[in-house]
């Protein structure tokens, strides 16, 4: 896809939602089925099911998806699709490249061994790897936005508010 073809997709999606905002909404929804044999559930994905388990750290074999990987590997995704649209925009040519996401938690935490530990990832670094012979500036300017519309990215700089159920 090219800039005008991106363009021609999006406009009358951009006229609909200045028209009617509430069109622009969209709902997203995830689910797991719990597994009555063992220490995990089943996440269905666009290709089929993902088993997730617990992490090794935390008495898991290994064998079984990462949650704390998987929002990672969410967050990759949207970055990398993100980028993608806004080189694409920009003009910029990307012959390839890579988005990386590396996060740190502690199993501590998780397991209840020392309460003061946060549970849940406590730093996450986003990198671009982009293989391109467009001037830094344009690829500064073209990560800067890829930053601003990164759906997941600015979820996890923004937590929405969470209800349990």
């Amino acid at each position: 896809m090219n800039a005008e073809q991106l363009r021609a997709a999006q406009a009358p999606l951009k006229q609909r939602y200045r028209e009617t905002p509430d069109a622009a909404r969209v709902s997203a929804r995830a689910e797991a089925v719990l597994d009555p044999a063992e220490l995990a559930c089943g996440v269905a994905g666009w290709h089929g099911e993902v088993r997730a388990g617990l992490h090794p750290a935390t008495g898991g074999s290994g064998e079984l998806a990462c949650s704390a990987d998987m929002l990672l590997q969410a967050l990759v995704a949207c970055a990398g699709v993100t980028l993608r649209a806004v080189a694409t925009a920009m003009g910029v040519t990307i012959r390839g490249g890579r988005v990386v996401a590396e996060g740190h938690w502690d199993a501590r935490g998780t397991l209840g061994v020392d309460r003061a530990t946060p549970v849940g990832l406590t730093d996450i670094a986003l990198s671009f790897e982009i293989d391109s012979d467009a001037e830094a500036a344009k690829l500064e300017r073209m990560i800067a936005t890829t930053e601003r519309y990164c759906v997941i990215l600015q979820t996890l700089r923004a937590p929405p508010a969470v209800t349990v159920g």
